[in-house]
């Protein structure tokens, strides 16, 4: 059971260092414009050199940055639940640690797929046909890891649980 803790608190840590720099950074597209490259990320825009706030409201760019920054959250808090769970693991609540450390990383999970599905619905139907020469960056693709990391930091716990489960219940009373 230590083992699927440890396991999960690996990819749980990975998982959310990479969620809050794919969240940070602004590396999410480049394209080409006017001959020259751009990059853009979730708060700002770089044409060469010169990087720009992005004003505009947009509703994608808003969902995207509300589901990213949920999604670290909700990885925070399994941590914190995973750490616990470590520490206390004799005294388990009604409501396991490891059971809802896995809940938290699955939450976690769902919100950066939300995410990531919004931004890649957007800019390939829209900004993919605006820039001719585009693709999508490496703060997109640690979205993608960060997405894989979380998920599996949440089977970890929830083997976690099960196996403590399994062994609380064959034990004699």
């Amino acid at each position: 059971m230590y083992s699927f803790m440890g396991g999960g608190l690996f990819c749980a840590w990975v998982g959310t260092i990479l969620l809050v720099v794919a969240t940070a950074t602004d590396h999410w597209m480049q394209y080409r414009l006017s001959g020259s490259f751009a990059h853009q990320g979730l708060w700002r825009y770089c044409l060469g050199h010169k990087c720009y706030l992005q004003t505009e409201s947009i509703a994608y760019w808003n969902a995207t940055r509300a589901f990213m920054i949920l999604s670290a959250l909700c990885a925070t808090s399994g941590i914190v639940m995973g750490i616990l769970a470590f520490a206390q693991q004799s005294a388990f609540t009604p409501v396991s640690r490891p059971f809802s450390a896995g809940i938290m990383f699955f939450a976690s999970t769902l919100f950066v797929l939300l995410a990531l599905a919004i931004y890649t619905g957007v800019t390939v139907s829209f900004l993919g046909r605006r820039f001719g020469d585009w693709r999508f960056s490496w703060s997109y693709i640690l979205g993608w890891v960060a997405l894989l990391m979380t998920f599996f930091a949440g089977i970890f716990y929830m083997c976690a649980y099960r196996m403590h489960e399994c062994r609380r219940l064959s034990t004699p009373r």
